[in-house]
């Protein structure tokens, strides 16, 4: 998992995850001031680039004008500077949302109301598909006149992978990956792959994760949430899995067995599967737990991997797992993976009574409750 996401599960409320990537973004284009003028300039957006100072705020508040019944605050505000004079480009950016509000009309009002500027330049860049046809350049056929220009996230996104020897440019690009923004509007022809190949993937993953499978996970374990693997799991938190939880307050403690990482941010590296035994940062038992893994951790370094048992606040956990690489050999990839599956099965019941005095108790398919049944598609992402 990215640092940016680890920092911003720490918020316990809601997340602010649109405010917290344009800090991100503003400063580390702050840091590398080429990186901002080749990217405008790739865009045609700007054609100078002999600038002598650039300054760059985030959450800028502007007064609203007469028509206005409200304050403005930018997300981004760039004023680029020759010495001479000097141009502004307000930044509004959006992950989830659209601009319900109308907010880009206030924002070009605004610009187009600022004394002493050469150019002004509005641009609206977004993860998800929001066109904005209507607004011309000059937008809003504004005096003085503003250009309104139209960009996607993973625009931003191809262009930084140019510089993804850069630690900092490395976690903002995992982090987009994360939250979706990576993704172009075009099938490539691995799409087109996946796509075809779908139905006959799923069925071989289903079937290692059959009733015989799901029985031994209940007779371990006492339930196996909806009795199926989750698709849910697969869209959100890049896993295939059965699981189960063993606190009362749903998803403290939790185990899954199946399929993980399979949306790898390099191709070339294969998924792994297996069971992961995961404990939230809320938890009253978490400081039991988390010894107990550490234990595990230290007399079984070559069979259990460790998740963040280190790190505070976080979901920290324990895995044993294997790479799907490691059974391309076999003859049979089905019948491997599920003795895989039966043998993760006993190892995490074994360590559960040799490791841990906290009583395990996992919800079967008829006690799963209401809440439960909400919270199923929002469990915490793995984090190995």
């Amino acid at each position: 998992m990215s640092l940016f996401t680890n920092l911003l599960n720490l918020h316990s409320a809601s997340k602010p995850r649109e405010d917290f990537f344009t800090e991100i973004v503003a400063y580390f284009l702050s840091l590398n001031n080429d990186i901002l003028i080749g990217w405008l300039k790739h865009h045609s957006i700007i054609s100078d680039d002999n600038y002598s100072s650039i300054k760059i705020s985030t959450q800028q508040e502007h007064k609203g004008l007469e028509n206005h019944t409200e304050d403005s605050r930018l997300d981004i505000e760039v004023e680029l500077s020759n010495g001479f004079s000097t141009d502004v480009i307000f930044i509004e950016s959006k992950i989830g949302a659209n601009d319900g509000n109308n907010s880009l009309k206030k924002y070009a009002e605004i610009l187009s109301n600022l004394p002493n500027i050469r150019h002004r330049i509005l641009i609206y860049i977004t993860r998800d598909y929001d066109p904005k046809k209507e607004i011309k350049t000059p937008a809003f056929n504004l005096e003085p006149k503003v250009s309104f220009y139209q960009l996607r996230w993973h625009q931003f996104y191809a262009r930084l992978q140019q510089y993804a020897t850069d630690i900092l440019a490395q976690e903002i690009l995992m982090f987009m990956r994360r939250n979706g923004m990576s993704t172009t509007n075009q099938f490539s022809s691995l799409d087109l792959l996946t796509m075809v190949n779908f139905n006959k993937t799923l069925n071989l993953m289903e079937s290692t994760l059959s009733e015989e499978v799901q029985h031994e996970f209940r007779l371990a374990f006492g339930g196996v949430i909806r009795g199926a693997a989750s698709r849910t799991q697969w869209k959100w938190d890049e896993r295939y899995i059965i699981y189960t939880h063993f606190s009362p307050s749903t998803w403290d403690l939790w185990c899954g067995l199946g399929y993980f990482g399979l949306n790898p941010s390099n191709l070339t590296d294969y998924p792994y599967l297996g069971i992961f035994l995961q404990v939230s940062s809320r938890f009253g038992q978490r400081p039991k737990i988390i010894e107990s893994m550490q234990k595990i951790i230290y007399d079984k370094p070559n069979l259990w991997t460790p998740s963040n048992l280190k790190v505070l606040p976080a979901w920290s956990g324990i895995f044993y797992r294997k790479s799907l690489q490691d059974f391309l050999s076999e003859e049979n990839h089905v019948s491997a993976i599920k003795l895989f599956f039966q043998e993760s099965i006993k190892e995490l019941k074994t360590v559960q009574e040799q490791y841990f005095d906290f009583p395990w108790k996992g919800v079967s398919i008829e006690t799963v409750t209401e809440t439960d049944k909400e919270d199923l598609d929002t469990l915490p992402s793995s984090i190995a």
